[in-house]
């Protein structure tokens, strides 16, 4: 009988892809699945649980075992439900859980915590929620600046010590801040922003932690959905992309025109502009492991498929001319959250 992983794409025989997490760390699907999902109430979850359960199961049972979540997601329903699909299929999952913010009621960031305290504190209500014994990549969701990292870090080495906590990860890190954690526990993994219109992480980042042997798990690798050739000018009113600049007036119009020369591109490759998207990243290196956040099952097929892209050397230095550091107009973030960010 065949495997759900090979039915997936409808007689394509696609077998998932294997990539190392850092120098020293486990073998993992070379592609993550995203579970931010977006929602931040009871009612919300109720509404979508079954989709959401059946996207995730079916993630699995393709092969993509890298699961990415935060505590605060959803205020905790995202770890809630991430434990009720994994509850007979340990062992067949890896999870990467974010923590060290501090959230309203209404799920809209307030702070950074990254005291020792709170991050253990956290740490316990993860594993309760998750229905595990030990979280496999645990991190930061950002460098609190009123904690010094090593005291951040020292608390999840302890936890690792203590057989909660498998490895250490960091996300939005800068280079400083990465060698500075890696001093305390090796880093296995550093979550950031990274796509064909976010490249900053190349000029330093990329090259330090290579040297560190830590892999780099990039997310937003749509750039926030610009990069799938979906998006339309002019958002919506209630869109919550109209706060980030990339997605200003001005800069949408021109980035669009960007989004037309992808998907132009991507219609010599057969493929749509998302796949060429995530296959560029994934072309970077194999210490790449891109989180996607699915919430339909159709989309699993399709990104599955873009592992299955190869490039000539003249298509990807085009690529790499066409969309330089840059190139899309606006920063990922307003002011208020670059504070928080690794650029």
């Amino acid at each position: 009988m065949e495997s759900a992983q090979k039915r997936i794409c409808n007689g394509n025989y696609l077998k998932m892809q294997k990539r190392k997490l850092g120098k020293d760390g486990p073998e993992v699907s070379a592609i993550s699945i995203g579970t931010s999902w977006g929602i931040n109430s009871l009612t919300e979850w109720y509404q979508s649980k079954k989709q959401l359960i059946k996207t995730l199961q079916l993630a699995i049972d393709s092969g993509i075992n890298f699961i990415n979540t935060a505590d605060f997601y959803g205020c905790g329903i995202s770890e809630l439900t991430i434990g009720e699909v994994i509850k007979e299929r340990r062992k067949d999952v890896f999870i990467s859980v974010k923590t060290g913010a501090v959230i309203n009621p209404n799920g809209h960031l307030k702070g950074l915590d990254g005291s020792p305290k709170a991050i253990k504190n956290y740490c316990a209500y993860s594993l309760k929620r998750l229905g595990v014994d030990e979280i496999d990549l645990y991190q930061p969701c950002r460098i609190d600046p009123e904690v010094p990292i090593e005291e951040t870090v020292g608390a999840i080495k302890d936890l690792i010590a203590e057989g909660k906590v498998k490895y250490l990860g960091l996300s939005e890190a800068n280079a400083e801040q990465l060698i500075r954690a890696n001093k305390i526990h090796k880093v296995s993994a550093l979550e950031i922003e990274y796509s064909l219109a976010t490249r900053f992480v190349e000029y330093e980042i990329l090259q330090v932690a290579r040297n560190l042997g830590t892999a780099i798990v990039p997310y937003s690798v749509f750039s926030y959905g610009l990069l799938t050739g979906k998006i339309k000018f002019p958002l919506l009113k209630n869109d919550f992309r109209n706060i980030l600049p990339r997605f200003e007036n001005v800069n949408l119009k021109h980035n669009l025109k960007m989004v037309e020369w992808l998907k132009k591109f991507a219609e010599t490759k057969n493929a749509s502009a998302s796949q060429i998207a995530l296959a560029w990243l994934l072309n970077q290196g194999t210490d790449i492991i891109p989180i996607i956040g699915m919430t339909k099952p159709e989309r699993i097929k399709e990104n599955i498929e873009a592992l299955q892209i190869n490039f000539t050397k003249s298509e990807l230095q085009l690529l790499d001319k066409t969309f330089t550091e840059g190139a899309f107009k606006g920063e990922r973030y307003p002011p208020a959250f670059l504070s928080w960010a690794a650029s």
